[in-house]
This record gives structure tokens, sequence and C-alpha cells, in this order.
């Protein structure tokens, strides 16, 4: 009695294709993009301009945020058939604040083996030309369209001491360097990288009222992809240090009374600086 054999899965590849320069890509990546059955583009118009430059006549198919749940099904029958698929974005790595999660999360759940193929990444590109902390940093990502969203969003990590990276619209870049300026303090240091690894790349580091004022100055760095990095919080030093005691005072006393008062008050029973201890009671009204 002959049992038919159970066809293998075919592959996931996720492929990073360039965020720029078309040299980028890598090697590897030509060759998955031209062996697989069908590539799942973010845009399929903007993909087949970057197949068709080297050549590559892989059937495309459509996988962006707006379908990727209803689609995937149709990829994942595809892979259990035993036929390869490379998923990309419109630029760089895939999943990364671009469609793909739902793919992959089903792709791995069905036991589909998924590769990842390398290659650029604006967010990595940045951190490793910007001159900032990076062995701990933290990703965020695109912030809310709307101030108070996006106020919320940066109090939550203004006193996170990694590097913080964000990427941003153009329309909206000035907008929230003030945002960050406002929330993280004028003298944060800050560095804008902006349509990285393509003719008219830049990568501007200062301090964020400096940086914010710049940009407002030139209509040209408002265009663009952009990638802003801000220096990690630091925790003062000296005799610019607040303890936890003081602080645990201060905000007993701003419950009873107004912010100079008690901000005198709390001056009288730490020792610590009267105006320290005023700037510490206004920040904490701001964030609460």
């Amino acid at each position: 009695m002959s049992v038919s054999a159970v066809p293998a899965t075919g592959t996931l590849y996720v492929v990073a294709t360039p965020i720029g320069n078309l040299d980028d890509i890598s090697a590897r990546a030509l060759r998955v993009l031209g062996e697989v059955s069908l590539i799942a583009a973010e845009d399929t118009r903007h993909s087949l301009r970057l197949l068709q430059h080297f050549g590559i006549a892989t059937p495309l198919a459509a996988c962006h945020e707006h379908n990727e749940r209803d689609q995937g099904g149709r990829f994942l029958a595809r892979l259990q058939a035993g036929e390869d698929v490379a998923l990309i974005s419109d630029a760089g790595t895939p999943l990364i604040s671009d469609p793909g999660f739902h793919l992959v999360g089903a792709a791995r759940a069905a036991g589909v083996r998924v590769v990842p193929v390398p290659g650029a990444c604006a967010l990595i590109a940045a951190l490793s030309a910007a001159g900032l902390p990076s062995d701990r940093f933290a990703f965020e990502g695109f912030l809310p369209a709307k101030s108070v969203g996006r106020r919320a969003r940066l109090e939550q990590v203004r006193e996170d001491a990694r590097t913080l990276i964000y990427y941003e619209a153009p329309h909206r870049l000035l907008e929230s360097l003030a945002d960050m300026r406002d929330v993280f303090g004028g003298e944060r240091l800050a560095v804008l990288g902006r349509e990285l690894t393509k003719t008219f790349e830049t990568l501007q580091g200062l301090p964020l009222a400096e940086l914010h004022d710049w940009v407002a100055s030139d209509s040209n760095q408002q265009r663009g992809e952009c990638v802003i990095l801000v220096a990690g919080w630091r925790a003062p030093e000296g005799d610019d240090a607040l303890s936890a005691e003081a602080l645990r005072v201060l905000d007993l006393l701003l419950g009873e009374m107004p912010v100079k008062r008690a901000a005198a008050l709390a001056a009288e029973i730490t020792g610590v600086r009267k105006n320290l201890l005023y700037q510490a009671a206004l920040d904490r009204q701001k964030s609460s």
C-alpha cells in the first residue's frame, strides 16, 4: 500500500531592499528575489521599478497594511503547497514600521520556515553615524499625528536613559521637533538623519532647540524620509541632583499648597536649593 508523500512547505524569505542607493542591495537578496515563486510587496508599483532595474521577472502581489490580514491566507496557502515566497517593503527591512507582522506570525504558527535576508535599515544606518550611545537604544517608530498624543508618548520616555529613535513624515517634522524640545528640554542633544543614502543626505546633530530652528530656517530640510535620534536622559549630578527623599517631600507639599510655597518649604526641610525644587515642581505639574 503506497502512502502519498506530504509536500514540504516552502520558505518565506523576509528580504531587505535599499532605502535609497540601489547599490546597497545584497547579492543574496537579488538571488532570492529571482528564485522565489512570488514576491509579496507593500506597493507593487514601487517594487516593480526596483525589480525591473535588476532584471527580475518574479510575479508581485500586494501585501500592505490594508489587506495583510485578508490576503495573508493566500500567501500562506502557496507556502504550504511548497512554493517559496519573498516579503519586501517599499524600502529597508520589512516589519520595521512596515507591514508583514501578520504574515510572518501566521507562517511561523503554521510551521513554515521563515528566513531573514538582512540589509538596509534606516534606523540602524542613522544610529551608526549619529555619534550617540548605541549600546542601548529604543526604536519608537512613528509618533502620533496629533500633538496631544505625541506629547503623551514623549512623556512616557522623558527619563529613559537609552538613545531614542523615531521615524517621522516630513510634513510633521517641525511639529515633532517642537514637542521633543518642550518635553525633553531644548538642551537635549538630537540628530536628524534625512534622505539617508540618497543624493541630499543630511546628518545634523544639535541641541533640540537649535535643531528645530535650523530645520525651520531651511525648507529643504523639511522634505524626504526622516529619522530623529535623541540622546537618552541623564540624571543630574552634584548640586543639581535631587534625591528621592527630596522629591517625596516636594510631592507631599505640592498636594497641599501652591508651587512656589511648596518649593520654598521643601528647601527648608531638605536643604536642597529652592530654585532646583521649583523647577522640579514645574516639571512635575507639566507631566501630571
